[in-house]
């Protein structure tokens, strides 16, 4: 699918592509290219003089396949953020192809950042009026989204610290904050993943003359390298902060593993002597009368019961299972 946003349209319009016939309206100002064919990949190349990297080549790691520049554009990729309401949130590649014409996006999922941006351009459609602005305000709006995710996470851990360290949560209690933490560690990452790539895409087009030429656009990339810089600061400081609750809950849950086998210690060393005395006797004595008694067997049948059920009762009081 194409979409195609134009200089003073209030909103983003589809695109029917014919290879042989279509050209490209001279007044774009950004092509978004979402789960492109190749059909549809062929007719940009051909409008635009670009080759159009393909889901693999998104895909690859190495920073040469990252950052690069090729027939007078500028090619970055950067692991995007979505799904971001869900507990676990996930990150896949979006390229950005800068030209001295309109912005070219390609990507293979719907990430929020690209439904906030659209919409804020229907209300202010002399928002962009370049690619390169279309680029600077669409990375901005990336970022907004990962600062509000990244605030989510914080607010999770500090949750996880207040039930960790008021005092009244048991241990038996802290198998969900351990797996709360877990997740929270897995989304941080993720952020960070996100931050650090966008942290490169900065620095890499801050050198294209499209954006360093012009005072306005340079300062507001490196405004956005700026945020970007003290989110994963933030980022780091969060990552510490669940390792240490990590930490703490697993030694709490240690010490209090530690008192329940220090009661079973001492529970066998006061039952020890009479234990001892009964298997040394055999409780096999001439006059014992509750071996004559009517209810003798029932009565010790109940003793046993409650024996065992006290104990039982105890330990859930002490939050021990």
């Amino acid at each position: 699918m194409i979409r195609l946003y134009r200089s003073g349209c209030t909103a983003c319009e589809g695109a029917e592509i014919d290879v042989e016939g279509w050209t490209l309206p001279a007044d774009t100002l950004w092509v978004d290219l979402i789960e492109p064919t190749r059909e549809e990949d062929m007719a940009i190349e051909k409008a635009l003089g670009l080759s159009i990297p393909t889901r693999e080549e998104m895909n690859e790691l190495e920073a040469s396949s990252r950052l690069y520049r090729e027939n007078g554009a500028t090619y970055v990729t950067a692991d995007i953020l979505h799904n971001a309401e869900a507990e676990l949130p996930t990150v896949d590649p979006v390229t950005f192809i800068l030209t001295h014409g309109p912005l070219v996006t390609i990507r293979y999922f719907d990430p929020r950042p690209f439904t906030m941006f659209t919409d804020k351009l229907e209300r202010e459609p002399s928002l962009c009026d370049s690619g390169a602005d279309m680029f600077l305000n669409l990375v901005e709006a990336i970022i907004d989204r990962a600062s509000d995710v990244l605030s989510k996470t914080a607010h999770k851990v500090d949750g996880v610290a207040s039930h960790v360290f008021s005092g009244t949560e048991k241990t038996v209690g802290f198998q969900h904050l351990i797996t709360k933490l877990g997740r929270a560690q897995i989304a941080n990452s993720r952020i960070e993943q996100s931050l650090s790539g966008l942290a490169r895409v900065f620095a890499f087009v801050s050198l294209d003359e499209r954006l360093d030429m012009i005072e306005d656009k340079r300062e507001h990339l490196r405004s956005l390298g700026r945020d970007a810089a003290s989110l994963l600061t933030h980022n780091q400081a969060v990552a510490a902060g669940i390792t240490f609750q990590l930490s703490a809950t697993l030694g709490l849950i240690n010490i209090q593993q530690s008192s329940i086998f220090k009661v079973f210690s001492l529970f066998t060393v006061a039952l020890m002597p009479p234990t001892l005395i009964g298997a040394v006797y055999g409780m096999n004595f001439d006059l014992m009368p509750e071996l004559t008694w009517t209810w003798g067997y029932p009565l010790a049948l109940l003793l046993m019961a409650v024996s065992s059920a006290l104990p039982l009762l105890w330990f859930k009081r002490k939050g021990w299972f």
